[in-house]
């Protein structure tokens, strides 16, 4: 009797991705806010972020609303307007910074130095952020997809029959390069993005994007009693 014969099959052998291939998905894949930088201690090249950002301490800008200019941390001036791609922002009501209770919009952005930053605006200059963001919402886009400029806009008011001038923000925007929009995607992904000052547990959120407060560590009790109740 004949006995059939199973014919072996040939070995499955794994294509090897080509290198230029394997170079590129793996940059594809990387946080667009990486860049190159060489290690001067063992002179190799190595990814290091572009934003230089402190957790919860961003550089203070400030808009000073009595003479239309804004500063850093009230000394350095930066001039009547600001312009910049947000990283993260929220429109929240409460008391902060000895002020009372007032609505309040914190936008995060990095500087030309690569700085994380944060301002603040309230009153009617929030008014007009909104009159910004609601276009921008019916257009599929939200603030960190373009360039916001911000400009000091002077207003005058008579009170006591004596004229006095103040001024409020005024918003407008630009298209943004695609690049800097993802780098700052990415960073706001990766990286909580608040500021300690203006954070309480008494604020009335409106809206918010990108804006990350980390979750307080528990204490170590805690940690052991949630152990023992999981095994």
């Amino acid at each position: 009797m004949a006995t059939a014969t199973k014919t072996p099959k040939a070995p499955i052998v794994e294509a090897a991705t080509p290198p230029a291939v394997a170079e590129a998905m793996a940059l594809a894949a990387a946080p667009a806010y990486l860049v190159d930088k060489v290690d001067e201690a063992t002179g190799e090249v190595v990814q290091v972020p572009r934003f230089r950002y402190l957790p919860g301490h961003p550089r203070q800008v400030r808009f000073d609303a009595k003479a239309g200019q804004f500063n850093i941390g009230g000394i350095t001036p930066l001039g009547s307007s600001l312009s910049f791609i947000p990283l993260a922002w929220r429109v929240f009501q409460d008391d902060i910074l000895n002020m009372g209770r007032k609505l309040w919009a914190e936008l995060f952005f990095a500087d030309d130095k690569g700085a994380v930053c944060a301002v603040l605006f309230h009153g009617y200059s929030v008014e007009n952020l909104y009159r910004l963001i609601e276009p921008l919402f019916y257009d599929d886009l939200t603030l960190a997809d373009v360039v916001v400029k911000v400009q000091a806009e002077k207003k005058e008011t008579t009170k006591d029959g004596k004229k006095a001038t103040y001024y409020i923000a005024q918003f407008s925007y630009e298209p943004a390069d695609p690049q800097e929009v993802a780098a700052r995607r990415d960073f706001a992904r990766d990286f909580a993005i608040w500021r300690q000052e203006t954070c309480t547990a008494t604020a009335d959120l409106r809206i918010s994007h990108g804006y990350t407060v980390p979750a307080p560590e528990l204490p170590a009790e805690t940690l052991e009693s949630e152990t023992q109740q999981a095994a």
